[in-house]
């Protein structure tokens, strides 16, 4: 199964169902209550990088146990689950930058994202600007309507080169962004396939590094 960045913040885009259960699960967390939080997880793993719909800190669940100063196998749980280390709130802060912050060192080693790849801070973020000009240009009413966040590619770091595509869906698009590292150091590379499935000829791939975007194929949906 590929890696899902789920971009979804504001209500008004999910079923009532849908948003019942993230805001269960947001008041799982904050309650610190890591049986239902758990539970509410492995019951449904596309939930372990949520936040709460229209909420303002974008603490997912991993940012909750470390501010809560959860039990170590409740962080390790988590991360089993799919929970991001490198994932960001909206301090841009990650899950062991909370727990430093309130000092919670015993925390600490298991909160520290483990890198399957790396790229120095400043091409990623490049890299990162220029996806997201990509996706805007494909997409941006899309993309301000539904209020999406977009995908902080971090996260990829997590993972080896060679995993499967992680998935974008932007809502109303009937479609969106498949996005892999495929080079990493000084010369990371991201490669960016999307395409709306209902729109014959619509595909289009980008090759993006640190220096911009650029278009190296196009109509094969």
């Amino acid at each position: 199964m590929s890696v899902v960045w789920d971009g979804i913040t504001a209500r008004q885009v999910l079923h009532e169902d849908h948003a019942a259960r993230r805001h269960a699960l947001a008041d799982a967390a904050k309650s610190y209550d890591w049986t239902k939080l758990l539970s509410l997880i492995e019951a449904d793993p596309s939930l372990a990088n949520t936040t709460r719909p229209d909420g303002q800190s974008l603490y997912a669940p991993l940012h909750q146990a470390a501010h809560g100063n959860a039990p170590r196998e409740v962080c390790e749980a988590l991360i089993h689950l799919g929970a991001w280390r490198t994932l960001e709130n909206a301090r841009g802060e990650r899950a062991v930058d909370v727990a430093e912050r309130l000092g919670h060192n015993r925390l600490m080693a298991i909160l520290e994202p483990v890198r399957e790849s790396r790229v120095p801070f400043g091409v990623l973020r490049k890299i990162q600007d220029h996806f997201h000009t990509v996706i805007r240009g494909r997409a941006d009413d899309l993309v301000r309507n539904a209020r999406l966040r977009l995908p902080e590619i971090a996260h990829l770091l997590e993972t080896p080169l060679d995993a499967e595509p992680a998935w974008f869906a932007v809502p109303g698009m009937y479609g969106g962004f498949a996005y892999r590292l495929v080079a990493d150091g000084a010369n990371a590379r991201l490669d960016s396939k999307s395409w709306c499935r209902v729109v014959e000829g619509s595909g289009q791939r980008h090759e993006i590094t640190s220096a911009g975007a650029r278009l190296v194929e196009e109509g094969f949906v």
